[in-house]
């Protein structure tokens, strides 16, 4: 596709989508579709989400729960595609009246919810002022947010909306600092959208028209300088849609900046250890990284040079002690093997 008519596309797709958030949808019950209908956020915040108006929670649509489950206080973070503010208002809680939550929409009708309740929702979470501001804006530009300025970008349910997905996750790069993180709810699917469902509009407004095929998805992500992307959750939410036999999913992925020293493309095993201090208080006894790393406490498990790095040079560094290289041992294999080191039993964890 030329530029001018990807450009041409792009302002189609906004225009419609403005309309369709703005004029349309009131609350989740007006949607046709089940993938934006997840309760993943409102069970694991509950409590924070009392403290939040229905008016903000009723524009709330969402297909999974794009929030790191450690500890973000004091953290500078950005989250696309804001809406009318529920996970914006969340993070808000969550950083502490020392953090700062940026929030981008470009629907005037979601982005007036938000404004408005943004300092009854900080003042109910006891800020002398709010730490959260809303900018009208595009998650494939973000103007308003310098370069290495956040340390996390999260996003649920929105990325697929984009037809420039490429230049959104740019943009994610772009504002990211050195060893910040990426943590996003989306839908893909389980092969290349037919144009039956990608050229359908309540489709693509519903999430389903504008999903990519999950490992074109993370292409999009290695190609934007993030070569190690982790799935975090799998949850089918739909099947054979307009007549097509075809599988969508919400995942959650998360990635880490590495621009000094980038990560390595394939996962090698340099013979290093993580062990779990268990101090997420979320996570006493396990820590979920992705799908294929959960650490027990204290159990010193085998993981390839990537995840030593991505566990040791971020903000993960506090919760985990990491040994040093040994040398580099080929390919890191994914096993469930257990192996003795120093006379601790340990389990190879797979990447």
């Amino acid at each position: 596709m030329l530029v001018s008519d990807q450009i041409s596309n792009l302002n189609l797709v906004r225009s419609m989508l403005q309309e369709y958030y703005g004029k349309h949808l009131k609350s989740a019950s007006d949607l046709s579709q089940k993938a934006c209908c997840t309760d993943e956020t409102q069970r694991r915040y509950s409590e924070i989400l009392e403290l939040i108006p229905a008016e903000v929670k009723q524009r709330h649509y969402g297909c999974g729960c794009p929030i790191p489950e450690d500890d973000l206080t004091g953290l500078s973070v950005l989250d696309l595609g804001s809406g009318a503010g529920v996970d914006s208002f969340i993070l808000s809680f969550l950083t502490g009246a020392e953090g700062k939550v940026y929030g981008i929409d470009m629907t005037d009708e979601q982005l007036t919810i938000a404004r408005a309740n943004a300092s009854l929702v900080c003042s109910r979470f006891g800020y002398n002022k709010p730490n959260v501001i809303f900018h009208k804006d595009f998650v494939e530009t973000a103007t308003e947010i310098r370069d290495s300025s956040v340390d996390l970008v999260v996003s649920d349910c929105v990325v697929n909306l984009s037809p420039r997905k490429d230049l959104v996750f740019k943009t994610i790069s772009r504002v990211l600092k050195e060893g910040g993180e990426f943590y996003i709810s989306d839908i893909v699917s389980d092969r290349r959208v037919p144009k039956t469902i990608k050229n359908d509009p309540e489709l693509i407004a519903e999430c389903l028209g504008g999903a990519e095929y999950e490992h074109d998805y993370l292409d999009l992500m290695k190609d934007a300088g993030f070569p190690d992307p982790r799935i975090v959750k799998r949850l089918e939410v739909q099947r054979d849609v307009a007549n097509e036999a075809i599988l969508f999913y919400s995942i959650t992925v998360r990635a880490f900046k590495f621009s000094s020293e980038p990560l390595d493309r394939r996962c090698e095993d340099y013979g290093q250890f993580a062990v779990y201090n268990g101090k997420v208080r979320k996570q006493p006894t396990r820590f979920v990284f992705d799908d294929h790393h959960i650490f027990e406490v204290q159990k010193p498990t085998a993981v390839c040079r990537n995840t030593a790095r991505m566990l040791k040079e971020t903000r993960l560094g506090r919760y985990f002690e990491i040994t040093n290289e040994i040398k580099h041992f080929g390919l890191f294999q994914c096993s469930s093997a257990q192996v003795i080191i120093n006379t601790a039993e340990t389990s190879k964890g797979c990447c």
